[in-house]
């Protein structure tokens, strides 16, 4: 395996999900690796992304978990919330976290360069100390990071990374954006005593799941009281003399938050890597273009995760650090990820999952399509008196019954969805679904209940 010419038989640059499963794989298969990570190992997924973002998401159902307990026979009295007490108990799992993924590469003997990186020549990569070393492969996982749109004071606004790290919860936030993170964190900010804004430049959140999906959470998240405010956008920020922010809306009054996050989706980390210097092409948006092998147009550069915009989910990234590393160091025949069919979850209150197609998609491709659908209010919400309905849907051709998509709004949801995403990536039909005995009493029975 050892090729001598070089000092490593791989570099990755960037250790988060994707270049920590493609080291850890490459060195288990014998090879040489050595990675540079010039912020904490574990990347966003640990640090600031989904793993401190659902133990958040954890939190904030207390909020109403301790509302509903009185209808089951339970009294609370004295009841508050430290969000400090909260924040710091997040960030020392981070740090656990990050100590586990350290203790795996150490583990598999992976050189661990706790500085920055870059790409100075055929095979050759210069470290911010001044090393330099040689790879037979470079694998370039820097990720993304978030985007701010670009208005006068936008340096006042934050975005999900200071918002793990704020000394208190704000009496008043707007969240720009009407992706999954705005959605996401508007709930948090919302059960936390905040009165949210959700401000969005066009007329839809959410706009890849189901309308029925995104129609349904906006509807609940109204009820909570979080504000919408569509077809908007900011002319300019400032900081006020009281620590406030006044915000100057297009057309629209200005008003006044305590905070502004923005949720504008995410660009890849290209810069500063000597990509240029090498010739690996970079597409529309930045991101680095690779093959279905995460090769990119330098035969011994490849690339994988969000860097290379395909599909920004943390599993993805992982899949594609275990192929790539499967497929250049391993004995078997080189193969490739398949990015059909993934499914996916947003941890909103309450949160929403799917898998396929979605209606409008299906319709599309297939023309005659049958939809299945159940309306219903969960148990625990009856009981509790809480008027918030789930809803599960699921799509098939109606030529054949095959399932091509699945759609789930509703408490566990994504824990529900992850089984069934198993059967509609195997193409099952409806009727191995309605084959199936219910399991009584819960919501996931909805599935194989659909009429």
């Amino acid at each position: 395996m050892a090729d001598s010419e070089y000092d490593y038989d791989l570099f990755t640059i960037g250790i988060g999900s994707g270049g920590t499963r493609a080291s850890r794989v490459a060195a288990a298969h014998g090879a040489r690796v050595a990675a540079a990570e010039e912020f904490r190992v574990g990347g966003t997924c640990v640090i600031r992304g989904c793993v401190p973002k659902k133990m958040l998401v954890f939190g904030a159902h207390f909020a109403e978990d301790l509302e509903d307990a009185q209808h089951f026979g339970w009294t609370i009295e004295g009841k508050r919330f430290d969000w400090v007490r909260l924040r710091d108990h997040v960030m020392k799992d981070v740090s656990r976290i990050e100590g586990v993924y350290t203790e795996t590469l150490e583990k598999h003997d992976v050189t661990l360069f706790h500085e920055r990186a870059e790409i100075t020549g055929d095979h050759e990569i210069t470290l911010a100390s001044g090393k330099t070393v040689t790879a037979k492969y470079i694998l370039v996982a820097t990720g993304a990071r978030p985007h701010i749109p670009d208005f006068p004071g936008n340096e006042h606004a934050i975005t999900s990374n200071e918002a793990f790290h704020l000394d208190k919860v704000p009496d008043c936030i707007l969240i720009l954006g009407g992706g999954y993170i705005a959605n996401e964190f508007a709930g948090i900010f919302n059960e936390f005593g905040c009165q949210v804004v959700v401000a969005n430049r066009s007329d839809t959140i959410l706009r890849q799941y189901d309308f029925a999906l995104r129609d349904r959470l906006m509807q609940i998240s109204m009820t909570k009281g979080i504000e919408f405010l569509f077809n908007t956008q900011i002319e300019k920020l400032e900081k006020m003399s009281d620590g406030r922010f006044e915000v100057q809306f297009a057309g629209k009054e200005a008003r006044h938050f305590d905070l502004v996050m923005a949720a504008t989706g995410r660009v890849p980390n290209v810069e500063g890597l000597g990509l240029d210097t090498v010739g690996v092409e970079l597409g529309r948006r930045g991101e680095i273009k690779v093959d279905e092998y995460s090769k990119t147009s330098v035969d011994h550069i490849y690339a994988v995760g969000d860097v290379t915009d395909r599909v920004q989910l943390t599993p993805v990234a992982i899949r594609e650090g275990q192929a790539f590393a499967d497929s250049v160091f391993g004995p078997d025949e080189p193969y490739a990820v398949d990015h059909s069919c993934i499914p996916s979850a947003v941890f909103s209150h309450p949160p929403i999952c799917s898998v396929g197609l979605n209606e409008r998609e299906a319709k599309e491709q297939y023309g005659n399509v049958a939809v299945y659908t159940s309306d219903f209010r969960p148990m625990k919400n009856v009981l509790a008196g809480r008027n918030e309905r789930s809803l599960v849907k699921m799509i098939c051709d109606a030529a054949n019954q095959k399932i091509l998509g699945m759609h789930m709004i509703g408490p566990d949801a994504p824990e529900i969805m992850q089984a069934a995403a198993v059967a509609v990536k195997a193409g099952l039909s409806k009727a191995d679904f309605d084959a199936t005995t219910a399991i009584h009493p819960t919501v996931a029975e909805e599935l194989v209940l659909l009429k």
